[in-house]
């Protein structure tokens, strides 16, 4: 009876460790809503497609007209392609204070939608319409569709390496070519590689057990072709996500591509939650942001 009563607490402790291995990679997001200052314009939930997760937002200087041409981040948040929202304290907060209040970009902020129901082949179809539309309407927003970077945090960093490596959906969804992208701290830019070695559970959710899959859904597979200028935030604090950023950069230089590491002491969470307050790290990402909004 001990036993047995043993060999039971070993499956539980090992069933809790996975989830708390799981949740430790999902700390990226938090629930909260972001205070958004009164000096910024926020126009919400524009319909981009049929689901009702096919929405997004816009965050522009106040008073800003059509006529302003503005420059773009379009943010896609994280959440292991199953939870998040465009809403998030983190995902959006401190990026709105800084690019759209100070800096006088307009940011817009992306849901889509997420597994269970809609696998990540599809999710990234969602973020490349997402995409398409807002540029489509820029002008109707002050924005410059000429002038978009990309941005993504976790899997929403995933998903715009994926439209950053590859213009196979552009055409599909009338995408002019962004001037940037900037991945926030992925550890799948090379999904082939990640999934053929140790690896959270989540990612067998998100990517099954099929190898053609994986490489359908791998950045570093799709880059062939000298591609827009790519930063690649990473967090030295994990163990997989600046090794997938320096081979995918290496791979994309090799190409041409200007690229960018910004190796960060952070943890997931701030890497993303930060960006925006933390000076120095800011700067880092402003700069580049600004030399390719320039080139």
């Amino acid at each position: 009876m001990i036993r047995i009563y043993c060999i039971a607490c070993m499956l539980f402790a090992s069933l809790w460790a996975g989830i708390l291995h799981d949740r430790t990679d999902l700390e990226g997001e938090d629930e909260r809503g972001a205070r958004i200052s009164s000096h910024v314009t926020l126009v919400s939930d524009v319909a981009y497609g049929k689901h009702p997760k096919e929405r997004f937002d816009v965050y522009a200087p106040q008073y800003t007209t059509p006529l302003a041409s503005l420059p773009v981040i379009f943010m896609v948040h994280g959440g292991a392609w199953m939870i998040g929202d465009k809403t998030y304290q983190n995902v959006i907060e401190n990026k709105v204070a800084y690019w759209v209040e100070q800096k006088g970009y307009l940011l817009v902020s992306i849901n889509y939608p997420m597994l269970p129901t809609t696998p990540v082949s599809d999710q990234l179809k969602s973020v490349a319409k997402a995409l398409g539309y807002f540029q489509a309407n820029a002008e109707k927003y002050g924005g410059d569709k000429n002038k978009v970077v990309l941005m993504g945090h976790s899997a929403g960093a995933h998903l715009i390496a994926m439209l950053a490596s590859s213009d196979a959906l552009y055409k599909t969804y009338a995408i002019t070519p962004p001037k940037a992208a900037v991945s926030l701290d992925s550890a799948v830019l090379d999904t082939p590689s990640l999934m053929s070695t140790k690896h959270l559970r989540l990612y067998d959710r998100a990517f099954g057990d099929n190898p053609a899959y994986w490489q359908a859904l791998s950045p570093y597979h799709q880059l062939s072709t000298k591609r827009m200028p790519f930063a690649a935030v990473c967090s030295t604090k994990r163990d997989d996500s600046c090794p997938q950023a320096k081979a995918f950069l290496e791979k994309a230089a090799s190409l041409g591509t200007v690229v960018a590491l910004v190796e960060e002491p952070m943890s997931h969470k701030d890497i993303n939650a930060l960006l925006g307050k933390e000076l120095i790290y800011t700067k880092r990402v402003d700069d580049f942001i600004a030399t390719s909004l320039a080139r």
